[in-house]
């Protein structure tokens, strides 16, 4: 009886120490909901500006109340629907494989690299993280790519380069060292599981946090690259060009023609909504990767924990 006593005395006097006070928790509150608006409104301001009409714009300036509404830059965009939509369709493809094949890489590499009993476990630990003290440059990483691989002008030139990371398949180590329980691949082992079905049935079950927040961090980098376009794509392979490197071409060419307005014919430079489609373009590029995050919420907010200290 005196012991349990005592536990709730302290069980009590924890609750005590760790109780927030009122006024401090509007403060926070506060705090919390002014960092949230900083975030939100700079995106609300693109959205407005995309459907603003280029004269308000130019007139008024940047302003969550334009002078007058227009979809005159997403009319702009559709113009070439064949162009912008193929484009659309292989960042998506590019994204789908690229992020599917990297996830298969890093997670079957970290799960090989924390197991004690792998002999060569010191060797391509090495291996793996040298290469995010030392790059090799882009010289040669262009010379393997399109040279010794032969990937130039191919879909696999946009996936390849960017498909394993030294610093995810470090993450995904330290996830399945820290995370998953050695007895229960011990257990499976005695029961007669190989390691194929032990690291399918058991590992990636477990693992879904790390793999679900290096999937989501593979996913913006498929979806937002397009340097791998520039470097490994001719001029003339618009098929395959992604998204963001048909948004940047786009850009530029409006760039180009606003600057040389002089040399075109009367009115032609004006009728280019130059402001207003720089933010479609980014209305275009971010909306569907938002709409990819709610389903990856779940298991990302538990994934950013990786590494903490359990209470």
């Amino acid at each position: 009886m005196a012991i349990q006593k005592k536990a709730k005395r302290h069980d009590d006097a924890v609750l005590h120490y760790m109780r927030v006070h009122p006024v401090t928790n509007v403060v926070f509150s506060l705090i919390f909901i002014f960092l949230a608006l900083l975030c939100f409104l700079p995106a609300l301001l693109v959205c407005i500006v995309s459907f603003s009409s280029e004269a308000s714009v130019l007139t008024k300036g940047y302003s969550f109340v334009p002078m007058e509404w227009s979809v005159e830059s997403y009319a702009y965009l559709a113009r070439t629907p064949e162009y912008i939509g193929r484009a659309f369709l292989n960042s998506i493809g590019i994204t789908i494989v690229g992020t599917c094949f990297g996830l298969v890489l890093c997670s079957t590499m970290g799960y090989a690299l924390s197991r004690p009993n792998y002999r060569l476990r010191g060797f391509f630990t090495w291996f793996i993280f040298l290469p995010m003290l030392f790059s090799g440059g882009l010289v040669a990483s262009y010379m393997i790519n399109a040279q010794i691989l032969n990937l130039k002008n191919t879909y696999w030139a946009l996936i390849l380069p960017i498909c394993c990371s030294s610093f995810y398949v470090i993450i995904m180590r330290t996830f399945f060292q820290t995370t998953v329980p050695d007895a229960i691949i011990e257990s499976a082992k005695i029961d007669g599981a190989r390691q194929i079905r032990i690291f399918v049935q058991i590992v990636l079950p477990i693992s879904l946090p790390a793999i679900a927040t290096i999937g989501l961090f593979y996913t913006f980098a498929y979806w937002n690259d397009w340097l791998m376009a520039k470097y490994y794509l001719n001029s003339n392979m618009q098929d395959l060009f992604p998204l963001q490197y048909v948004l940047i071409t786009l850009e530029n060419s409006i760039d180009f023609l606003s600057r040389n307005s002089q040399f075109m014919a009367p009115g032609t430079a004006t009728n280019i909504p130059s402001e207003t489609v720089r933010m479609a373009m980014v209305m275009v590029a971010v909306i569907p990767i938002a709409c990819s995050y709610p389903f990856f919420q779940k298991y990302f907010i538990s994934g950013l924990t990786i590494g903490a200290v359990k209470g």
